[in-house]
């Protein structure tokens, strides 16, 4: 126990240092490490008004492997059109990196509630000088079963994955993306108790293409790739009284995170570019053009968290092209850091590119351009900014033609 706690306080000067804590009024005391596997906390003085000129942190710190779930009780903030007042930020780790923010809020409409994608959450809450409210009350709890998912990706599990999960457990997730974007699900792993039309254990996905009840699926075969028709999608995991399994893991990717082109030339970029791009990310972005066409794709800017300083590798934040459209075909390249790579091609007419961020330090991300050739007679920009209207005329200009036996 006292090595847990031991942990904790690290953890928490690590991801905090010294503004942990309470920067307020004298007298007024907030914040601080909340590590219990549930609790409560709330503005100083709720549910009366809070005082002014007062900056409070929250570090939720539950044990590794588990998730936090952040609820609101209640909420009354002074009310600004970008909260530049009074605001309460919340983080999906350490509130020091702004590739953390989940959200900025204030007015009385509450946050809606926020799983983090690991065992850290932070939560700031700031009043200015001028007009004070009520407050907030929130409560958060740890080994979340199912929540509300609306990050750009993030990961979704059974309980106690990988190891067998419990018996007469009954999950669901909401995993809902920003304005009108979709959401893509890509199972990772899978392994349920198998029955005709999965009638004990199943995983269901509702809101994709097909029956009107979901998709339903168990045994040992990897559920395909699931887009949704609208912005969300719904997953339930139940399990029955016995017989049970390692159970499954599943990545999603919602707005400018999970992209497929399909025009013949194009550009995209990572999301916020060219401000810092989140923490504890995961995109891809699929090219997918006619057959009988390759790929040549261009970075055209690079920043990213350097390289690890002992092996020189992209250990940390890195972008990854697979000759394919999934991450099991080969592996065109791995950047990171800032040096621009040459130009890839693939083999075929879909190429993947991923980002992977980490839970620290972020930069500006990435942008690329593309453009589509035909096999037997392919005509490549030069400089990928002049992709001009009609990429495969061969009296452009700023084009070369490039015969298939010369890639």
């Amino acid at each position: 126990m006292l090595a847990e706690l031991e942990a904790c306080l690290l953890l928490a000067v690590a991801l905090l240092g010294p503004g942990l804590g309470t920067q307020a009024m004298e007298g007024i005391k907030c914040g601080g490490v909340l590590s219990a596997p549930s609790g409560n906390f709330s503005s100083p003085n709720f549910p009366s008004l809070y005082p002014y000129n007062t900056e409070c942190s929250w570090l939720i710190v539950v044990a590794e492997g588990s998730s936090v779930l952040l609820t609101f009780h209640a909420f009354d903030l002074e009310y600004h059109d970008t909260c530049g007042f009074d605001f309460l930020e919340i983080y999906n780790g350490a509130s020091g990196d702004k590739g953390n923010l989940l959200g900025r809020f204030c007015g009385q409409v509450p946050p809606p509630p926020f799983t983090s994608s690991w065992h850290v959450m932070s939560v700031v809450f700031h009043s200015d000088k001028h007009v004070a409210s009520h407050g907030f009350s929130a409560g958060y709890q740890k080994d979340v079963c199912g929540g509300v998912l609306s990050g750009l990706s993030g990961v979704l599990s059974s309980p106690d994955y990988p190891n067998n999960y419990p018996n007469n457990v009954e999950c669901h997730w909401l995993i809902r993306a920003s304005g009108t974007a979709a959401v893509r699900l890509v199972f990772l792993d899978f392994q349920v108790e198998g029955s005709e039309e999965c009638a004990y254990d199943y995983v269901a996905v509702l809101g994709a293409p097909g029956p009107t009840h979901g998709h339903h699926y168990c045994g040992r075969t990897r559920p395909p790739t699931l887009v949704s028709l609208g912005h969300e999608l719904q997953v339930v995991f139940k399990s029955d009284f016995n017989i049970g399994g390692r159970g499954f893991k599943a990545h999603y990717f919602s707005g400018e995170c999970q992209e497929v082109y399909t025009a013949v030339r194009g550009n995209f970029s990572s999301p916020h570019y060219p401000s810092s791009y989140p923490n504890n990310i995961q995109c891809h972005w699929t090219i997918r053009l006619p057959l009988g066409y390759r790929v040549k794709m261009f970075v055209l800017d690079l920043g990213l968290e350097e390289p690890n300083s002992l092996t020189r590798t992209c250990d940390f934040d890195h972008l990854t092209a697979f000759d394919g459209a999934s991450e099991e075909a080969a592996l065109l390249g791995k950047w990171c850091g800032h040096h621009l790579p040459p130009p890839v091609i693939s083999s075929h007419n879909q190429l993947l590119l991923v980002l992977h961020t980490d839970r620290s330090t972020s930069g500006r991300g990435f942008s690329v351009a593309y453009i589509g050739g035909q096999l037997e007679l392919m005509v490549w920009a030069s400089f990928p900014h002049l992709l001009c209207p009609n990429p495969l005329t061969v009296s452009s200009s700023p084009y070369s033609v490039i015969h298939s036996g010369d890639l």
